[in-house]
């Protein structure tokens, strides 16, 4: 599934289970019921973003990768390693 925000709109059309929030019509209200969606979307979506910004403090995923491609994968899993590692260290 793929959880986006109100800038991907169009992404239904390429990916059929994508979930993007409802849009307000031009001159008119959004619905009760689709507030409420799109706060449990956004819900749901904040999670990943807070995991995308703590991964990208580190240089080699919010820069270019200029080394060897078959490396980058082991790369990542050692950092995403890292992360699962500090969230399981007690407070």
């Amino acid at each position: 599934m793929c959880l986006a925000d109100k800038g991907y709109q169009g992404s239904a059309k390429i990916h059929p289970k994508s979930r993007t929030p409802k849009k307000k019509p031009r001159g008119a209200i959004i619905s009760a019921q689709d507030k409420h969606l799109d706060r449990q979307l956004a819900k749901l979506r904040v999670i990943r973003e807070h995991v995308n910004r703590t991964l990208n403090i580190f240089k080699f995923l919010s820069d270019r990768y200029r080394n060897r491609t078959k490396h980058f994968c082991l790369r990542f899993n050692l950092i995403a390693g890292l992360y699962n590692y500090e969230l399981k260290l007690p407070s």
